[in-house]
């Protein structure tokens, strides 16, 4: 199982958000290559809601939807490359739309940014 681990600085955060992009109408995704050196099994991935989505329990609830998507793909063999670190940010539609639809949309845009 891959753990999923946070960035921390905002130093490493602008690193990230300088590199490959695609969005959609759920959520944007950055990635560059690691940086930092990581234990085995772990991959950086960080997911951004700005206060402009809503209150705390809406932009939590996208939040934890989109993570839990994110590790059902991980699941699926190289799916998500984690030589990379990724930078997810949440856009409002994701929170009215069906799960199985972002989950197709992410696993799109995995294969594009890989």
């Amino acid at each position: 199982m891959i753990k999923l681990e946070s960035l921390k600085k905002s130093d490493h955060f602008k690193l990230v958000l300088n590199g490959k992009k695609v969005h959609t109408n759920f959520y944007s995704i950055f990635a560059t290559k690691n940086f930092l050196k990581l234990k085995k099994n772990t991959l950086l991935i960080s997911f951004v809601a700005k206060k402009k989505i809503g209150n705390a329990v809406k932009r939590n609830r996208i939040r934890r939807k989109l993570k839990a998507i994110t590790q059902k793909i991980l699941k699926i063999k190289g799916a998500i490359n984690t030589n990379y670190t990724y930078i997810i940010i949440c856009k409002t539609k994701s929170y009215t739309e069906k799960y199985d639809k972002i989950f197709l949309e992410m696993q799109k845009s995995f294969k594009k940014l890989n």
